[in-house]
């Protein structure tokens, strides 16, 4: 039998699935969970008590990096994975990210040179990318079903109005309040990517304004965000990420071939289904649709049901990863990573240009990452420097303390009926 891993997690609101596949998985030992706010470490103790893990509880993560571990996974703030990402690579711990892989060009060089100088595992955890769907129509495609990919389309459409307390407990200073439009676009551009093997090459973006009723929760930013691409096979794809109006939000994938199309489930099913169409005869004739199985039939993965199923197997792949297992290269490697979350940045730099096309590095060529070796530019004054971007290209609301203050205080009563 394998050593069990030692794996650390930093974050236990969104790493709360990553803890509970990891303290039941057979090749991993929880040890250590940090984070700042000791309530959610106190739920934690519940899964420790179920699973009869040894874990240390950590509010400081300086103290936690010093812990005894294999591997980290990091489901902190989506804006600063980067940073901890390279100093615990630099350590000599194996990574897997939480969605986003950085917050500026410059974070990418950064990323990827300690990924390479490290020699560590780093697997970025786009768990829409392990969806029964998502799996099943790059397995489709593989096998040349509907030909060479023309055009793809995907969407994340999540109206989180209702949950806005919950996720940014009225501080104004969050990241999710000075989101820009298109930032959190691998949830919609990652699994094309997974599915084709193809990577964009060049990007235009597009905005909507900030809208009344997100403004009245403290967000600043566009509520949608849009990417045009051009793919490296020179297929055309479009993304769409954002708070629009539509319920059950939009999970959705499409991909058209020379041959025929395959997509998810619009509506009811959405990415528990997939619909395919071959070329030969009419729509009806050769349009089929089914569920496709699980890669993995296991009571973990049975158990672990969130995102879609995909946060069993962004851990399950991990472990797999670090154990030299051949089902470890269905991670997601650091370049996919940057290939996937670049086109956000440099997709609003072309909104705040007068939708101007970028060329979207490919950061496997060492000498494409000069030009960016400086680049801060974002949305975080702490970042960004002189480079600091606006919220939203359309500007932004002025948002009174007040509103923060009631958005905290609906919050605060959330965390009291729990």
């Amino acid at each position: 039998m394998s050593k069990k891993i030692k794996v650390g997690v930093f974050g236990a609101f969104r790493g709360m699935t990553m803890i509970n596949v990891l303290s039941r998985h057979p090749d991993a030992e929880l040890v250590a969970i940090c984070d700042r706010y000791e309530p959610a470490l106190e739920r934690c103790k519940k899964v420790e008590a179920e699973t009869n893990a040894h874990i240390t509880y950590y509010t400081d993560f300086d103290a936690f990096f010093q812990h005894d571990m294999d591997a980290v996974v990091l489901a902190n703030y989506a804006n600063e994975h980067a940073p901890y990402a390279i100093r615990l690579l630099n350590s000599g711990r194996h990574v897997c990210s939480e969605v986003l892989p950085v917050e500026t060009m410059a974070q990418a060089v950064q990323l990827v040179e300690a990924v390479e100088n490290s020699g560590k595992i780093y697997t970025y955890a786009e768990n829409y990318c392990y969806f029964s769907a998502t799996q099943e129509m790059k397995r489709l495609y593989r096998q040349g079903l509907i030909g060479e990919f023309m055009h793809g389309e995907g969407e994340y459409v999540h109206d989180c109005e209702s949950i806005w307390p919950g996720i940014t407990y009225g501080d104004p200073d969050h990241w999710r309040n000075r989101l820009y439009s298109c930032y959190y676009c691998t949830h919609s551009l990652g699994p094309i990517i997974t599915i084709t093997g193809t990577r964009p090459v060049r990007v235009v973006g597009f905005e909507t304004p900030n809208v009344e009723n997100m403004a009245a929760k403290g967000f600043r930013g566009g509520t949608s965000g849009m990417l045009v691409m051009q793919m490296s096979n020179g297929a055309t794809v479009k993304s769409l990420n954002g708070y629009l109006k539509r319920e059950p939000g939009s999970i959705w994938y499409s991909i058209y071939g020379k041959k025929g199309m395959m997509e998810s489930d619009r509506w009811h099913e959405g990415v528990d289904r997939i619909h395919v169409f071959q070329e030969g005869n009419s729509l009806t004739d050769t349009e089929y649709s089914y569920q496709p199985k699980s890669r993995v039939d296991s009571e973990l993965s049975r158990m672990i049901r969130t995102h879609g199923g995909g946060d069993f197997y962004t851990m399950h792949y991990f472990l797999e990863k670090i154990l030299g297992r051949p089902e470890g290269e269905e991670c997601i490697d650091v370049y996919q990573a940057l290939d996937m979350g670049m086109p956000g940045i440099l997709g609003y730099k072309s909104i705040c240009n007068g939708n101007t096309p970028y060329e979207v590095p490919d950061f496997r060529d060492k000498a494409a990452r000069e030009q960016y070796r400086n680049d801060t530019r974002c949305t975080n004054p702490a970042i960004a420097g002189s480079q600091l971007a606006p919220f939203c290209s359309f500007g932004s609301p002025d948002i009174p303390a007040s509103v923060y203050e009631q958005v905290r205080r609906e919050w605060l009563q959330e965390e009291s009926e729990k």
